[in-house]
């Protein structure tokens, strides 16, 4: 979501006790996607997901952050093959083989959030929709490693930029970069800024410092960077119809480089 308040001059920054706090919250996340990625099966409803990755976040004690935020309904964001973000977890919705499906899910626990999303293929995916996912993993990780001090705001904007392309070069093909979605600081609140945009050009906004977070969420598409909303108020898909993949971690800075706070169980 972009934010229109001005940018401070650092990136909001955190104490290492804090930052365990939110890779404690981090880790539930990582838990509640695995535990979906192991339910995503044909003939599962995007909503059955749904409830699975909210037992485990309420048993882990803590409270899903997406359930009644701003008034969405679900405790993830179901994400089914041209939809690319904020997809309604819904029991009409079924999987079937082949679907690539990008999930989205945060927990607040003790107050401080965590914030991940992972793109998987029901059972096996065509050649394209695997690379797609690939890309969109490649792009994240090189944001990731642009989690330096020092490093301004738009240096990770580009990083993530250099690695869509780069991955493109690999594959063989192009893909688009979603437009006018992105990362976003994040703390005590899920959405705060700055606002994390996927491209551009590097060396400007607020200064990273030992402590800083962000989520990195690339989206790319096998076609358009252009989206819509559907009607009901918060699924984003591919104006043309293009398959979509999301990728997220939550990410700070450290003085022995980056620290991912979203980190999945093996």
């Amino acid at each position: 979501m972009v934010f229109g308040r001005k940018h401070k001059k650092v990136v909001p920054f955190r104490t290492a006790g804090e930052l365990d706090a939110m890779a404690a919250a981090g880790a539930v996340v990582g838990k509640a996607l695995v535990a979906v990625r192991s339910a995503a099966k044909p003939g599962v409803s995007t909503l059955e997901l749904d409830e699975v990755a909210e037992q485990v976040i309420r048993d882990a004690g803590a409270v899903p952050s997406f359930k009644g935020y701003h008034g969405f309904p679900g405790s993830i964001c179901s994400s089914v093959n041209d939809r690319v973000v904020h997809g309604i977890p819904t029991k009409d919705e079924i999987l079937a083989a082949g679907d690539l499906v990008s999930i989205d899910c945060g927990a607040i626990l003790d107050g401080w959030h965590g914030d991940s999303a992972w793109t998987f293929g029901v059972g096996e995916l065509i050649e394209a929709d695997r690379l797609l996912s690939e890309a969109t993993k490649l792009s994240m990780e090189a944001g990731i490693a642009a989690m330096l001090p020092d490093n301004r705001l738009t240096d990770v904007s580009h990083a993530i930029e250099l690695g869509t392309r780069a991955a493109e070069r690999e594959h063989g093909r192009a893909y688009g970069i979603v437009d006018g979605y992105g990362g976003h600081g994040i703390g005590r609140q899920m959405h705060m800024d700055p606002f994390l945009a996927n491209e551009g050009e590097p060396g400007q906004g607020p200064r990273l410092v030992v402590g800083s977070v962000l989520a990195i969420e690339p989206m790319l598409t096998l076609g358009t960077t252009q989206t819509r909303v559907l009607d009901d108020d918060w699924t984003v898909v591919t104006e043309d119809g293009s398959r979509a993949a999301h990728w997220e971690h939550t990410v700070a800075v450290t003085e022995d480089g980056p620290r991912i706070l979203t980190l999945r169980p093996e």
